[in-house]
């Protein structure tokens, strides 16, 4: 690999850590004047914490704003021609960003949305194959962390079986991915793990997606 194309590369891999690192949840809040979402709930920034401190429609676009800053890191990789490893790169510093941005002193959210969208473009039928588990698991359990926790574990068995079906068109890149990505997620979701365990865990509030609103709990 010449040197230009080797710079290029590591360029694609430190945009895709920034675009990770933009904290969407933060940012909706002081556009919106409501709490940072970091002081209630888990204390993160994603959509879960977004929608109990900011309601329906900020953490709508919190959650577009996470699937965009995978999508378009890996995309743009994509349209260069890059190549499948530095998509998968571009993949895993977005998700790295999305939990520990260099914006919020290493914090952040759990990589989950980012990590979507991210698959939106390296694979999305592995995500039309896994997000029925996560839909499931929430409305079964209401624990959106252990939703996150298995869905994100199922999409190397989904990589695994299109690759074994189409093997031309899923590059051994994207099983890396599928195998190496859901390992950064479960480290995001430590303390999650922890509280799972320990049965401490916060329940999902359904009724926050039909607009209810009650007070941090």
């Amino acid at each position: 690999m010449d040197p230009a194309t080797l710079l290029r590369d590591a360029a694609f891999v430190v945009v895709a850590y920034l675009s990770g690192s933009i904290p969407m949840g933060v940012l909706a809040a002081r556009l919106s004047g409501g709490p940072d979402p970091r002081t209630i709930g888990s204390g993160r920034t994603g959509g879960t914490n977004a929608l109990r401190a900011l309601g329906r429609t900020w953490a709508a676009l919190v959650v577009v704003g996470d699937l965009a800053k995978g999508t378009l890191p890996v995309l743009l990789a994509r349209l260069a021609g890059a190549g499948a490893g530095v998509e998968v790169a571009c993949g895993l510093a977005a998700v790295i960003g999305a939990s520990r941005s260099i914006f919020l002193g290493f914090g952040g959210g759990r990589g989950v949305g980012t990590g979507v969208g991210t698959l939106l473009v390296i694979q999305p039928v592995a995500v039309l194959l896994t997000a029925p588990v996560f839909v499931i698991v929430i409305l079964v359990t209401r624990y959106v962390s252990l939703g996150s926790l298995v869905s994100s574990a199922a999409i190397f068995p989904a990589m695994l079986l299109l690759w074994l079906v189409a093997s031309g068109w899923v590059s051994p890149a994207y099983l890396v991915y599928a195998a190496v990505g859901p390992v950064v997620i479960w480290i995001a979701h430590a303390d999650n793990i922890q509280r799972l365990i320990a049965g401490t865990e916060r329940k999902f509030d359904l009724g926050l997606l039909i607009g209810h609103r009650p007070g941090a709990r």
